[in-house]
């Protein structure tokens, strides 16, 4: 065989492996072990020392451009001062911002004092020091704000959900903190503390949470998705108010975005508009939470932000065992606007496992037509599941077969994942699982946006 005939031949044998490709479910075989929740005398939950100590710091953008950022911490002894002092790096003029202090109970526990200051007016793509606590222990951060939007603004995000805190939840959060990506954001996809897996929801696990992923939220803003832990609903006790020890602990901007309620709320940062929508509350027809994605979808102006995201728990395409079909509802309602509107990509939690789907809809049917199959559709966006942070109820195994031809690629392991915009047209993706390297990619795409470069980027080609 000639050399020419043997490139002909590999050709058509590589040819044939893509062809044949419907789609992939990881080789990797993660080591059978129980998910272990890490002791509450562990140093990650190591409450800060001196008296009325600011404890469980964590940010959040505080307004709709990212001009604005919301600083939150709890004061056990008594409340304190809830200003915040803060200063550019380039400048020596110290500002305060003064905020505001909550408290709740839950059957027999009372919070701290849970403080909420926002910071108003702040520079773009500018370093901040911040203190908290003034008055008794003054504890001091920092955080960078984002660069003034625009269409070709570089910006790196991190993908978290379900987390928890066990081994494997400080592993993933690790693996994040030291990734060389350096994600500037975390978009949070919902369960936090998961307190409510313990004895009558013991809120003391709110805490040791809060203190736990401070060395990071303490940084870099967080923007919150609630999940289904974050319900807390427990009539047994007398707790009949949803979303209590979540909503009292953190807020978001969610009137800038005209919402009514902080769990649906869009913000806008760098080259990104972020819709994040809540799966457990209603969203059927003339709802508030319809009506407001309703209103918000035609606000999205492409040419300054053209990646549209949308952040939510439960997923609309799963193809595991797991919480099976649980977003069916949701996404008959929302599904047809998604690809009206053409967003780029939906990132949920809830199924603790990480997957990948094609650009897909499934928007045809009616109850006439009988259609009811996923086909492709390059205005449709990728769905991605990273409900895989790493919390006691371990990981979702049980995948269902075959896979289907909508889902690109999935595997049962802990991790997190990276969507890096590059400009108004590309955008790379990558998801990290917790035993890599944490330079290693398990699985990685390239995303071409949807309003400026509506090319085909499928990853499974028939």
């Amino acid at each position: 065989m000639g050399a020419m005939e043997g490139l002909l031949a590999l050709a058509l044998v590589l040819n044939a492996v893509v062809v044949c490709n419907g789609g992939s479910s990881s080789l990797f075989t993660r080591k059978t072990e129980k998910t272990v929740d890490m002791p509450l005398d562990s140093d990650v939950f190591s409450v800060p020392p001196g008296y009325n100590a600011p404890q469980q710091v964590h940010i959040t953008q505080g307004d709709l451009v990212g001009r604005g950022m919301i600083v939150s911490w709890v004061t056990m002894d008594e409340p304190g001062s809830s200003a915040v002092r803060y200063w550019s790096e380039n400048s020596g003029e110290k500002k305060i911002a003064e905020g505001k202090i909550v408290t709740y109970r839950f059957f027999n526990y009372s919070s701290g004092f849970i403080h909420h200051t926002t910071i108003r007016h702040l520079e773009y793509n500018t370093k901040y020091y911040y203190e908290v606590g003034l008055g008794n222990t003054t504890r001091q951060f920092w955080f960078v704000t984002p660069p003034e939007i625009g269409p070709d603004v570089p910006y790196t995000f991190g993908l978290i959900g379900d987390l928890g805190q066990s081994f494997d939840s400080n592993l993933t959060l690790s693996h994040y903190e030291l990734s060389p990506k350096k994600g500037q954001t975390v978009l949070f996809l919902g369960d936090l503390s998961y307190a409510d897996q313990y004895e009558n929801h013991d809120n003391v696990r709110w805490d040791t949470w809060g203190r736990f992923t401070e060395r990071s939220v303490a940084y870099q803003p967080w923007i919150w998705t609630a999940g289904n832990h974050e319900l807390d609903n427990y009539p047994e006790i007398g707790v009949t108010v949803p979303f209590k020890p979540y909503s009292h602990r953190y807020h978001v901007p969610y009137k800038a975005s005209q919402s009514t309620s902080p769990f649906w709320y869009s913000i806008k940062r760098a080259s990104a508009h972020i819709i994040v929508l809540s799966s457990y509350s209603a969203y059927g027809k003339y709802t508030p939470q319809y009506r407001w994605l309703e209103q918000e979808l035609p606000k999205v102006n492409r040419t300054e932000t053209p990646w549209l995201i949308v952040l939510m728990h439960a997923p609309w395409y799963n193809s595991y065992n797991y919480h099976y079909m649980e977003g069916e509802t949701m996404r008959v309602m929302f599904e047809t606007w998604f690809v009206e509107y053409k967003v780029d990509v939906v990132f949920a939690g809830h199924v603790h496992a990480y997957e990948r789907s094609e650009r897909v809809s499934n928007i045809a049917y009616n109850v006439v037509n009988g259609i009811c199959t996923p086909v492709k559709d390059q205005s449709a966006p990728v769905y991605i599941t990273v409900g895989d942070g790493g919390n006691l109820e371990g990981l979702a195994t049980n995948m269902t077969e075959p896979q289907p031809e909508y889902s690109a690629y999935r595997e049962a392991s802990f991790g997190h994942a990276m969507f890096s915009i590059k400009n108004r047209t590309h955008a790379h993706y990558s998801w990290n699982r917790n035993h890599d390297g944490i330079a290693v990619e398990a699985d990685s795409v390239w995303f071409f946006n949807r309003y400026w470069h509506p090319v085909d980027d499928s990853t499974v080609h028939e």
